[in-house]
């Protein structure tokens, strides 16, 4: 009896009606039940529907309110529509109206996480452990001076940074004195985690494109004491070939489209269209390349790269991933995090490799942390295959012949074509011809009969 009484007092106005309420006059509160709704609806479709009012309706109907509620583009709301289900799709939006719990990293260089725990907790803040970490806290409310001024923090020991940021540092597992680099490392806060479980032993090289951006890295090391390390400003595309076969780990944090920080970044809402996907994608397929080329693959305890990005869309992390089995001879291994889903190995209709399952994706609505992804690759040879991985194993010279073939079939195509077109020609300058004597023989005999008639008459007159 509920759901037959809630079916008939349900009343969701059609697509054109929202269209014009959204230009003309929105109403926020109107609208956000409206989404409640349109949810409840799509939650029992057969059951719930009004009349004979298709699926695709109340999912256009809930896209346009969803981008006038939280402020999003349509090309957005697709993506993450597609990303979740129905169920989930809200709690991701509602999930990045709220700012994440502000989280310090404990410089084991200089001071245990107790320690520094104990010393904030008498200045006044409300600080507690992070489970899944031994250097993280997670700081609910500052003290008498702010965590950014105190005097531990002057003195490095620890750094203001993101929970999800630690997760890549994990997955790489930094040795002592090896040869490691941080192919995108500016303002710094994964370098000098690296470095603290490096011990300040062996090279660190922290690189960043952007020259304005070392100087945080700069004043991030002197304040943490980082003395292992070479502070770069190169494109990161370069070190393939500057340096191959010579880091024995390497860590891509590569730039990305943003989608998992939306709510320290609320620009991305509206600012992000496919070129931006496609444009980040291609950077990001560049430096994975580049960064395994640099890695050697016989290193006595590494081989390894972690690929990393603070978006949750499939283009710009399972895609690269991808590219790069088809395009090296990487494996997936796993990344030791006890936090996260796993990686996609079906989404929509594209399949990926059955080993995606090693990667990490972290939602802000699940684990209450920016969105991030995670995947360790380990590199099995320095050579570069010859394949070209596609599906599975197509190698370059039979797509090459593929491509032969294709173009012998569409010259022949176009000889018969041609052959098909010529003959057509013919048949239609036969019929005319045709046509044009049977016009000619008709008017000689029009003439003829005129000519005829006259001397009929004349004939007629005279007697």
């Amino acid at each position: 009896m509920l759901e037959s009484h809630s079916k008939v007092c349900l009343e969701i106005p059609s697509l054109e009606e929202v269209k014009e309420e959204l230009v003309k006059n929105p109403d926020m509160q109107n609208i956000s039940h409206r989404i409640k709704d349109v949810f409840y609806v799509l939650e029992n479709f057969r059951e719930r529907r009004e009349g004979s009012r298709s699926r695709q309706e109340y999912v256009s109907i809930l896209e346009l309110d969803l981008c006038a509620c939280y402020s999003y583009n349509s090309f957005l709301i697709q993506k993450l529509k597609n990303l979740f289900p129905l169920s989930e799709l809200q709690e991701f939006l509602e999930a990045n109206e709220v700012p994440r719990p502000v989280t310090i990293r404990t410089n084991a260089l200089k001071t245990r996480r107790k320690l520094l725990a104990q010393s904030l907790i008498n200045q006044g803040a409300n600080v507690d452990v992070l489970n899944w970490s031994s250097v993280g806290l997670v700081a609910y409310s500052s003290g008498s001076v702010p965590l950014g001024a105190t005097l531990e923090y002057l003195a490095g020991h620890y750094i203001l940074q993101g929970a999800s940021s630690f997760l890549p540092v994990v997955a790489l597992g930094p040795k002592e004195n090896e040869k490691i680099l941080d192919m995108c490392a500016a303002p710094g806060g994964k370098s000098t985690h690296i470095a603290a479980l490096m011990k300040n032993t062996g090279v660190l090289f922290s690189n960043d494109f952007n020259k304005d951006r070392t100087k945080a890295l700069i004043g991030n090391f002197h304040r943490m004491g980082i003395t292992n390390s070479v502070i770069t400003s190169l494109d990161g595309r370069r070190f393939s070939k500057m340096m191959p076969h010579f880091f024995d780990r390497v860590l891509v944090d590569a730039p990305c489209s943003g989608t998992g920080i939306i709510s320290k970044d609320e620009h991305v809402k509206m600012s992000k269209e496919e070129r931006d996907m496609k444009r980040c994608s291609h950077l990001q397929k560049e430096l994975i390349l580049s960064a395994i080329d640099s890695v050697d693959a016989f290193s006595a305890t590494g081989g390894y790269i972690c690929y990393s990005t603070c978006s949750i869309l499939t283009e710009e992390n399972e895609e690269v991933i991808q590219y790069a089995l088809n395009k090296r001879n990487v494996k997936l291994v796993s990344t030791n995090l006890t936090i996260g889903r796993e990686g996609f190995v079906n989404f929509r209709e594209k399949r990926f490799h059955q080993s995606m399952k090693e990667t990490r994706r972290i939602y802000p609505h699940l684990n209450n942390m920016d969105g991030f992804f995670v995947a360790k690759l380990k590199k099995t040879s320095n050579d570069i295959p010859k394949l070209n991985k596609t599906d599975g194993k197509v190698e370059k010279n039979s797509v090459k012949k593929a491509e032969i073939q294709n173009n012998k079939n569409n010259n022949v195509k176009n000889t018969k074509n041609k052959k098909v077109g010529e003959s057509k020609i013919k048949e239609k300058l036969k019929k005319n011809k045709k046509i044009k004597t049977k016009k000619f023989a008709e008017l000689k005999n029009k003439k003829t009969n005129e000519k005829k008639k006259k001397i009929f008459h004349a004939k007629n007159k005279n007697s």
